[in-house]
């Protein structure tokens, strides 16, 4: 299924388990869907996965490669330490910040198996406004009280700095990397998918309505809290798994090799 001109990457797909495969092929899937809704930012962010039977492992795209090149056999597989496990034959290694903020979530959140980091232009621009997000709108409200802020002290290449950003993020599972841009975590790589997506299109949302140079109907506190109590934990459906497959069909309808 590669398609011309790719990079060649001997596939893998014999020599892991399956559980290891499935969150490749999730992961893969993961950076392939960032791009196609315009959430990447060249070779600059970066998507993780936990391996399902080994937890102290977790998947990483190498620095170097495109998310729309990215395939299940890319993929480094990185200790917590940061020892790498297994890399493609490429000249790319382990992205630093990636690195950093990956396994910072990992250390401290055993119930993480999927997170993701974004650099739109939305989300740092919301990232670097004192207000933070607002409950301007129904999709803001699933996220508004229950998104943690972490101050930004210079570019997240240190080991040092994960035990402040696992800290920031706490039990919450979105962050605002303030003056710096967007992260979710998840117990699947559809949950850390679809949660970027709603933070990034209520970032956007936001934004529009700022731009406008008018008064805003911000919703009254009661409303507010209203609609935040039906999108807590409990009160409504998961969101990732009904979504999920839906966007593997369109993938695999337009370009299938992520499964390579």
């Amino acid at each position: 299924m590669a398609r011309e001109g790719a990079l060649r990457i001997e596939p893998i797909r014999g020599s892991v388990s399956d559980a290891e495969w499935q969150a490749r092929v999730d992961l893969a899937a993961c950076y392939r869907l960032c791009d196609g809704y315009g959430m990447s930012d060249m070779i600059y962010t970066h998507i993780s996965a936990r391996v399902p039977d080994s937890p102290g492992h977790f998947l990483l795209n190498p620095n170097g490669m495109l998310f729309s090149e990215i395939t299940a056999s890319s993929l480094l597989k990185v200790g917590l330490e940061g020892e790498i496990l297994y890399k493609p034959d490429l000249p790319y290694g382990l992205h630093p910040a990636g690195f950093t903020i990956h396994s910072a979530l990992y250390r401290a959140r055993p119930d993480v198996m999927a997170a993701m980091h974004t650099h739109t232009i939305a989300g740092m621009a919301v990232s670097a406004l004192k207000c933070g997000l607002l409950p301007l709108t129904q999709t803001a409200t699933r996220f508004y009280g229950r998104t943690a802020y972490h101050d930004f002290r210079g570019p997240e290449r240190d080991p040092s700095e994960r035990d402040a950003l696992a800290q920031s993020l706490g039990p919450l599972n979105y962050c605002i990397l303030r003056n710096h841009g967007l992260l979710t975590v998840g117990e699947s790589m559809a949950e850390a998918f679809i949660a970027m997506w709603g933070l990034e299109r209520a970032c956007q949302a936001q934004l529009a309505a700022m731009a406008c140079n008018t008064e805003l109907n911000m919703p009254p506190p009661e409303v507010v809290e209203r609609s935040t109590g039906m999108y807590a934990p409990g009160a409504s459906r998961r969101y990732g798994p009904l979504e999920w497959p839906g966007l593997l069909r369109k993938l695999d309808a337009t370009d299938p090799s992520y499964r390579d």
